[in-house]
């Protein structure tokens, strides 16, 4: 049976936890922040989990995850 190759784009952007959710970063927190609030800012830099309905399709992407 041949290795299955992980999609590099989705090994750089996700991260698999303990139990076996998937961690994501914040888009909007790299140009443009002189018009976003010190609160939103803030909020951006904290990790977020991918949706439910994305899981399986993020799964595969990652194999070996």
């Amino acid at each position: 049976m041949p290795k299955i190759k992980t999609a590099k784009g989705a090994a750089k952007r996700f991260r698999m936890t303990a139990r076996r959710k998937i961690k994501r970063e914040k888009s909007f927190a790299n140009h443009i922040l002189t018009k976003k609030s010190r609160g939103r800012k803030r909020n951006l830099r904290k990790a977020a989990f991918i949706a439910d309905a994305d899981y399986d399709r993020i799964r595969r992407l990652l194999p070996y995850a």
